[in-house]
């Protein structure tokens, strides 16, 4: 069953979205080479927490951290370790929030330090990928047009793989509603989109084959080739006057021009 929501929903979602957006910033200020994964999930529990909110993943079908960190080859669901990062690494940190009863959600992957050119390709491509489907997060459009716009830029313009196994979701009361939000599809096809869905739109893009598979530890999800893969995430409510986005990427850029470990990822929206 699609839920959807009210006004008074959205910005409380909204809220839940802009607290992801500020832990996510503080991860830019923090990340670099030499830092570990569970420094920074430590950090994002305690800023969560003292917001007076609950970190979203933790405990969630018994994940065992707050972020999702996600490491070069790793896609997404990668759990935090002590490895310390290197030069050269591209890191996706996604996060999520439970608070007043709504949860938000938002991702963004870093370049650190010194990341090869095709690599920065990759994050440029797969960040304006995420714009290209949230362009058409419309009334009267259909989930096939959201997944179409992701699949052509990345596939056709690009020669890049779009993930099939993983896809975006629906998101209010709880983390992962109803629909599903493939990164591909036929333009025309698939759920038709009204005022008050809100979804999660997430594009995970690979420099190599589409293919994936799980790890061992039964959660981080690994290119099959080993080549990097880009994850851009952010919630967006359907609204008349187009595509709201509810969560935002400003406290990391803003964040990573402070940060010379850090390279930005600049995109023409």
């Amino acid at each position: 069953m699609i839920f959807y929501k009210t006004d008074e929903e959205i910005e409380l979602i909204r809220a839940s979205c802009l607290l992801v957006s500020k832990t996510l910033g503080l991860v830019g200020e923090m990340i670099k080479p030499g830092i570990t994964g569970k420094e920074l999930d430590r950090a994002a529990e305690s800023f969560i927490r003292d917001h007076k909110a609950v970190p979203g993943f933790k405990g969630y079908r018994g994940f065992p951290a707050t972020l999702c960190i996600s490491k070069n080859e790793q896609v997404v669901h990668g759990i935090p370790s002590d490895k310390p990062f290197k030069s050269g690494d591209i890191v996706s940190i996604d996060c999520g929030v439970f608070m007043d009863d709504y949860y938000g959600d938002a991702a963004y992957t870093f370049a650190l330090g010194e990341v090869r050119e095709e690599v920065m390709y990759l994050l440029k491509a797969t960040k304006a990928a995420l714009y290209k489907g949230i362009e058409n997060a419309k009334i009267g459009s259909r989930l096939g047009d959201i997944g179409d716009a992701i699949q052509q830029y990345a596939e056709r313009d690009h020669s890049y793989g779009v993930v099939r196994e993983l896809v975006g979701h629906g998101i209010g009361r709880n983390l992962h509603e109803a629909p599903e939000v493939p990164n591909y599809g036929k333009r025309g096809k698939g759920h038709k989109l009204k005022d008050g869905l809100v979804i999660a739109i997430e594009p995970m893009i690979n420099l190599g084959r589409k293919e994936v598979r799980q790890a061992t530890d039964n959660w981080t999800i690994i290119t099959i080739d080993k080549k990097p893969s880009a994850h851009y995430e952010h919630t967006v409510a359907v609204r008349k006057s187009g595509p709201d986005i509810l969560s935002s990427h400003k406290f990391v850029e803003e964040a990573i021009k402070n940060n010379p470990e850090i390279q930005e990822i600049s995109i023409k929206n």
